[in-house]
């Protein structure tokens, strides 16, 4: 079995890679190809944490994959970080596992590639103006996926602790990033302004206004995983033309915001335009106008792990990257 840690992955394996092995698995899904039960959560309250056990198998290519993912929120004041997790990728036609990779870039950055697809799809052609809600660690993916498909001018950065949206912003341009960024303590100021929203907090309630938001706007809310987490108001979900979803299934037991939305009189899970395979393989539109406001709503699914993860696999084994250990 091949080991991989996460600086071997971030060295040879990228947005770029993430967003191909993602619409590659899309397509495998939507020709009715992938197993992926439901994932099972295990929620610790008294640490305001969970660990999510994600199982998934691609019956054409045969192999398959279980993620494992901890959350644990107050991990940074330990000096810890807040996610961790581990892909065990295996042969599905004799049973041999193939790898142990490092999971919690890979999470970052599938969850990326996904809000990435989505916004090629959705965001209108001329957006310049991107606002990041949340720069914790989701954060800065959500960033590079939309730097991958649109050509940003202006990056305006909202947290709750400025002095964070400073270093994020300084990270990105650590990593090559030349856009402009902005610090922006004013979190309504920044959508006004924006043509393209990416939400990543664990909050319960919203964190914006959904009437701030001005036409043509594309939305992608990745932070929510939870039934009681919030990010995106009702007025946002019922202002939107399009709303389209990582997973149904995977939405609907968990969207907090759509949870709530459909809660109300105004709104069903039926207004759902479609999911995001169905974009990729052209059988739902994108976007049609430069009025509509879209919104994509992501809480993850293990195919897209299992997507990433026999990516990186297949690229180790090309470039001789990893250790080698028997089991």
């Amino acid at each position: 079995m091949l080991v991989i840690s996460e600086k071997e992955i971030q060295q040879s394996y990228g947005m770029k890679d993430a967003i191909a092995d993602i619409k590659a698995v899309l397509s495998a899904h939507g020709a009715q190809q992938i197993d992926n039960p439901h994932r099972t959560v295990l929620a610790f309250p008294q640490h305001e944490a969970s660990a999510l056990y994600m199982p998934s198998a691609d019956l054409s290519e045969e192999v398959s994959a279980v993620k494992v993912v901890t959350i644990f929120p107050k991990n940074p004041s330990r000096g810890m970080a807040t996610t961790q997790g581990v892909i065990l990728l295996s042969d599905a036609e004799n049973g041999e596992h193939l790898a142990l990779l490092n999971a919690s870039y890979l999470t970052r950055l599938r969850t990326g590639a996904l809000s990435g697809i989505a916004t090629d799809f959705l965001a209108r052609k001329d957006a310049r103006v991107l606002t990041i809600i949340g720069t914790g660690a989701m954060g800065f993916e959500q960033a590079i996926g939309v730097l991958a498909v649109r050509d940003i001018e202006r990056i305006l950065l909202v947290n709750r602790t400025p002095e964070k949206a400073q270093k994020f912003g300084e990270k990105l341009r650590a990593f090559g990033v030349t856009v402009p960024f902005e610090v922006c303590e004013d979190v309504s100021v920044a959508v006004r302004q924006a043509d393209i929203i990416c939400c990543a907090t664990r909050s319960n309630e919203p964190v914006f206004n959904g009437l701030d938001v001005k036409p043509g706007t594309h939305i992608n809310g990745v932070g929510s995983y939870l039934p009681d987490m919030k990010e995106v108001d009702n007025t946002t979900i019922s202002r939107a033309a399009k709303i389209i979803v990582d997973d149904l299934a995977g939405v609907k037991a968990e969207a907090g915001e759509l949870i709530s939305a459909a809660n109300q009189e105004n709104w069903s899970f039926n207004d759902i335009h479609g999911e995001l395979y169905e974009l990729v393989m052209r059988t739902k539109t994108g976007r049609e106008n430069e009025e509509e406001i879209t919104f994509f709503k992501s809480v993850g699914a293990a195919y897209f792990d299992l997507a990433v993860a026999k990516g990186v696999y297949s690229q180790s084994k090309e470039r001789n990257i990893g250790m080698e250990i028997e089991v």
